[in-house]
């Protein structure tokens, strides 16, 4: 009875074997299922790896250029080393706001340019506005007169 169910059987082996012991010449199913499972997990934590170290950069996406590109920097470097404070670095920055200062500082540049009637670039660097500026901008000041003395 025993050789109907396992021909090939060793006579000391036990008659009821387990479904996940193939008998021999078959093709292991089991073996394949989990080699295509292990596969699937690994690309997995790799996405979620990289995705994750990615978290800084999508953060700060929406802030400026310059910010933005310190972030990327740093998570590329803590990619590479494998350095946690980098990431660490770079998840804060990409939190906290950076404060544009430049702006604020240029306009008043600008402003005390145009009240002391001089350019504040030059006109190669000058940017192209899509208005022209209102024509009493383009006169000098008006010069003021000295009461009292005479400029002969």
């Amino acid at each position: 009875m025993a050789e109907a169910v396992h021909p090939a059987a060793h006579p000391l082996a036990p008659h009821h074997l387990p479904g996940f012991i193939t008998a021999p010449g078959e093709t292991d199913v089991l073996f394949y299922v989990m080699l295509v499972v292990l596969i699937v997990v690994i690309v997995m934590f790799g996405v979620l790896y990289l995705r994750l170290h990615a978290l800084p950069e999508h953060m700060a996406h929406g802030t400026s250029k310059v910010q933005m590109e310190v972030v990327a920097v740093l998570c590329l470097v803590a990619l590479f080393t494998h350095n946690h404070a980098f990431w660490i670095a770079a998840l804060f920055l990409a939190l906290i706001p950076i404060p544009d200062f430049s702006t604020p500082l240029a306009g008043m540049a600008d402003s005390l340019a145009r009240m002391a009637g001089r350019r504040r670039t030059p006109p190669e660097l000058e940017v192209i506005h899509l208005q022209p500026p209102p024509p009493e901008s383009l006169e000098p000041p008006p010069a003021r007169e000295v009461r009292g003395k005479s400029h002969a």
